[in-house]
């Protein structure tokens, strides 16, 4: 099985094409978490995550998702687990974050981190001044560069393939950037405490149509919204500030402050995904 969070579609795409080609079931953190998030791994079945980077830390709702995760099985002593990252550029100690919250979780077997993987994808966030979205051809290359690494990872993965006594495979290939311990620790810490916030997204009146699809994007249903209404935020802390709302919007209407003033929007598909 494979868990999977997304915000802006990065992930989703990653996730489903890992699905399509290892044959292995997928299951939306999202909507996971509302229940008990107890599930059983079958014979043979493969455990995978495919999340984004928030300011090069696990994403909130992923990191819940996982201190309430039970796993069981009654028919393997161990399954093959792996995990994949998508991130705009480096991604810091995130990988480090997540094994140490993957090694933690209420399972009935052994668990071991066998495959890890980074890929860089088109840029989503807008969120500081100096970040906006890639380039149309930067874009591009992006999308084609991670299409040709996906493809060996799979690979990996189909063939379970793993190190013995040492880190598992991908660790040396992670983009961790320079300095990754200041990023995912001092860096990262400031983007928790004060730039996951709901409080500077507004709407430009003029500009709304009021069609609702803020709301209905919103992973953690933070927005109050529908057809023909004006969307408000719930201010209730849940917020991730993955952007959804802000790139889906059909008309530009939705502003964070004014750091995304000028700037553009991005969610992967919008564009039509360039092919090998």
């Amino acid at each position: 099985m494979i868990f999977y969070f997304s915000g802006t579609g990065n992930s989703r795409w990653v996730a489903k094409e890992v699905s399509t080609q290892i044959g292995e079931r997928l299951i939306n953190i999202q909507d996971a978490i509302k229940e008990d998030c107890g599930f059983s791994l079958e014979k043979e079945e493969r455990l995978g995550f495919v999340f984004p980077i928030h300011g090069w830390r696990i994403p909130n709702i992923v990191t819940a998702f996982l201190d309430k995760l039970k796993l069981t099985s009654t028919v393997c002593d161990e399954c093959y687990s792996f995990c994949i990252v998508t991130a705009g550029d480096t991604i810091g100690r995130t990988m480090e974050r997540f094994e140490k919250k993957f090694l933690k979780i209420n399972t009935n077997r052994k668990l071991s981190l066998h495959a890890v993987a980074s890929f860089i994808m088109p840029e989503s966030y807008v969120g500081l001044p100096g970040m906006d979205v890639d380039t149309k051809e930067k874009e591009k290359n992006k999308i084609t560069l991670a299409q040709h690494e996906l493809k060996r990872f799979i690979e990996t993965i189909s063939e379970r393939r793993s190190k013995t006594n040492e880190k598992s495979l991908g660790w040396n290939e992670l983009h961790r950037g320079p300095f990754p311990d200041f990023f995912s620790g001092i860096i990262g810490a400031f983007f928790q405490k004060v730039l996951i916030t709901d409080k500077p997204f507004r709407v430009v009146d003029e500009r709304c149509v009021k069609c609702g699809i803020c709301a209905n994007v919103c992973p953690v249903n933070n927005i109050v919204g529908e057809l023909g209404m004006k969307p408000t935020w719930k201010h209730n802390k849940k917020c991730l500030t993955c952007f959804a709302c802000y790139h889906h919007c059909p008309h530009h209407a939705i502003e964070f402050g004014h750091q995304t003033k000028n700037k553009g929007q991005y969610f992967f598909g919008r564009r039509k995904l360039h092919s090998n």
